[in-house]
């Protein structure tokens, strides 16, 4: 069943190539009926223009008395003589009185003249009618179809208020959760809704209801999209997919009418699934951000999204997925039990999880055999889904590219670098820069070295991607729940090395550690003020998101103090402090091996990790 959305579904894949063929038909007919008349009202002008040489009824007596008509044509108002020497006049005539016997009552035998009658008479006739009936008939036509045309501009101002959902009528969406590779616990509460949506009376029978909706939350690239239309598949029901910002318009109730006949073609559907992606653009809570004009047309579109949900019936069969990456940011009247009943929070794919999904998108690519999906999956820790699926596609058309009929680790990793860093580019860089830029790389690389809790180096490259100069690449070994306050100080000393490289070795700072300074920065603010990692305690100094006595979520900035700012800003500078020392230190102690590291980048541009650590010889003799 697909309701009234039947109409809008292309028929055999013709529908709208159609609309543009009759669309070009009808101009062109208006073009040739214009055309036509323009044409036919000359005709008729033209048809009723006479000679202007004319001769009275007795002078053609005259001379058909004495022989000189050759012939005449009989009009229907006129006659047009023609004589023996060649010469035509015409002779006015009363139209209805027969020429024959006028002929015979002036004394002439009509016998002797040659007398013809004009054939032409009904192409006279049509050329009147097209000269007097026609034009008449066009104005109507004319004016029928502006009219027409003004009936359609209303009718489509009605369907602007018209939901625009995509519509997959059931069997048209082919993604099942084979398709979804690790989120076994998600997959395991959506298979309720499925098993809901298919079997309904084992559930009625007991008592229970079909859950209106599941919130689905986390990062972009997790599968929130991908998921839904899995339950849609599984389920093997109508799936009607939104995105939140769609909802919302130029004026004003526009999104409540949409909502009103979304889900009003989704009942007509049942069972089936309604999904608003980024369901935050129109379900924030209300009274956080702006107050204009958008504000109220927000909160009447959330507003109509409460109402409908709470007007299911208990046997509607109509389940509501929504997607997010801020939940924090939703209505709580949106969030309660009986709307959205079940919430689900996706987070980032661990190790097996990513190599599962590499597994899912490298089908249909050839790779030489020699690829380790456990290693690339241990060496993409913090990559997405959508992460991993755009870096198989960035290696296929890189192997492509260089001639190759399989995809090799080299793709895979300048892939990987292309993702998360951007294309490299090729700069003209002068010596001195190349030499600064080699020597702040690896003031990380070699910082990082002698950290005992940080990950190993995995790549030095002084090649510029993006907007980075060059970049040390040190991802994470292994997935980190927790984050220790030693591992924080050890990532701000890693990020502080290149600026301490610069100074040891040049004696001046540059600007090429300025991201490095606002991430050291970052992290450390974060740990005073959200992780209570200073001498100021366990403390939450950030600002908070409240419930007024409505309902209402608002934003709270923290009020602090004069005096604790003050001391908050202390702490931060001192973590910062003391993760340059640490830095400086950690190059002063190994001058040589920072010399090493940075003459090989200026002549080879990129390391790799076994050729780093064989430069600084072995990580258990030189290690503090």
């Amino acid at each position: 069943k697909t309701g009234n959305w039947t109409k809008w579904l292309p028929k055999n894949g013709k529908s709208r190539s159609a609309k543009k063929r009759r669309s070009k038909w009808q101009h062109w007919l208006l073009a040739t009926i214009v055309l036509f008349y323009l044409l036919s009202i000359g005709m008729h002008y033209g048809q009723q223009q006479l000679p202007n040489h004319e001769e009275n009824f007795s002078q053609f007596i005259s001379q058909i008395k004495a022989g000189k008509v050759k012939g005449a044509i009989i009009y229907d108002n006129y006659l047009k003589v023609q004589l023996n020497d060649g010469q035509t006049y015409l002779v006015n005539r009363e139209p209805g009185i027969s020429f024959v016997e006028t002929l015979k009552d002036s004394g002439v035998d009509p016998a002797g003249v040659n007398i013809q009658f004009d054939n032409q008479n009904w192409n006279k006739i049509i050329g009147n009618l097209l000269g007097t009936v026609f034009p008449l008939i066009l104005t109507i036509g004319i004016f029928y179809y502006f009219f027409k045309q003004a009936g359609r501009a209303q009718s489509s101002i009605f369907a602007f208020t018209k939901s625009r959902a995509k519509f997959f009528v059931k069997g048209r969406q082919d993604t099942t959760f084979k398709d979804v590779a690790g989120l076994e616990e998600t997959k395991k509460e959506l298979r309720e809704v499925v098993d809901f949506l298919r079997n309904p009376h084992k559930y009625r029978k007991l008592g229970a209801r079909t859950p209106k909706g599941v919130l689905l939350v986390g990062p972009s690239g997790v599968g929130k999209t991908l998921l839904a239309r899995a339950v849609a598949g599984e389920a093997k029901v109508p799936f009607l997919s939104m995105a939140g910002s769609e909802f919302m318009e130029m004026l004003v109730g526009v999104g409540a009418s949409r909502v009103r006949d979304l889900f009003k073609t989704a009942k007509k559907s049942a069972p089936s699934i309604i999904f608003i992606d980024e369901i935050d653009a129109i379900g924030r809570a209300r009274g956080v951000g702006s107050f204009g004009g958008g504000q109220g047309e927000r909160d009447q579109t959330l507003n109509q999204i409460l109402v409908e949900m709470d007007g299911f019936e208990a046997n509607a069969r109509v389940v509501v997925i929504a997607a997010t990456n801020r939940g924090d940011l939703l209505d709580p009247a949106l969030l309660r039990p009986g709307r959205f009943d079940r919430r689900i929070v996706l987070t980032l794919p661990d190790l097996q999880e990513r190599e599962a999904i590499l597994k899912i998108h490298a089908r249909g690519k050839p790779f030489i055999q020699q690829v380790s999906w456990r290693k690339l999956a241990q060496r993409t820790v913090g990559f997405s889904g959508a992460d991993l699926e755009n870096m198989l596609n960035e290696a296929a058309i890189l192997s492509a590219r260089r001639g190759k009929d399989k995809i090799g680790g080299g793709e895979l990793e300048e892939a990987a670098l292309k993702v998360k860093l951007g294309p490299a580019k090729k700069r003209a860089f002068s010596q001195k820069d190349k030499e600064i830029t080699a020597y702040h790389e690896s003031g990380h690389a070699l910082v990082t070295w002698h950290l005992p809790d940080m990950d190993p180096v995995q790549k030095i490259s002084i090649v510029s991607r993006g907007l980075a100069l060059g970049f040390t690449l040190i991802p994470p070994s292994r997935d980190r729940p927790h984050l220790t306050k030693k591992y924080l100080n050890e990532q701000i000393i890693a990020l502080l090395g290149g600026r301490a490289a610069e100074e040891l070795k040049f004696k001046q700072m540059t600007t090429g550690a300025a991201s490095d300074i606002q991430e050291a920065t970052k992290i450390a603010r974060r740990m005073v003020i959200e992780y209570g990692m200073s001498r100021l305690g366990p403390l939450n100094l950030g600002p908070q998101i409240d419930m007024d006595q409505w309902g209402r979520g608002l934003v709270t900035p923290r009020e602090l103090s004069p005096d604790m700012q003050a001391k908050v800003d202390k702490e931060v500078q001192q973590i910062i402090n003391y993760g340059y020392r640490q830095a400086q230190n950690i190059l002063r102690r190994h001058p040589k091996q920072l010399d090493t590291i940075a003459q090989a980048l200026v002549k080879k541009e990129t390391l790799e990790r076994d050729e780093f650590e064989k430069l600084l010889k072995s990580k258990s003799k030189d290690r503090d």
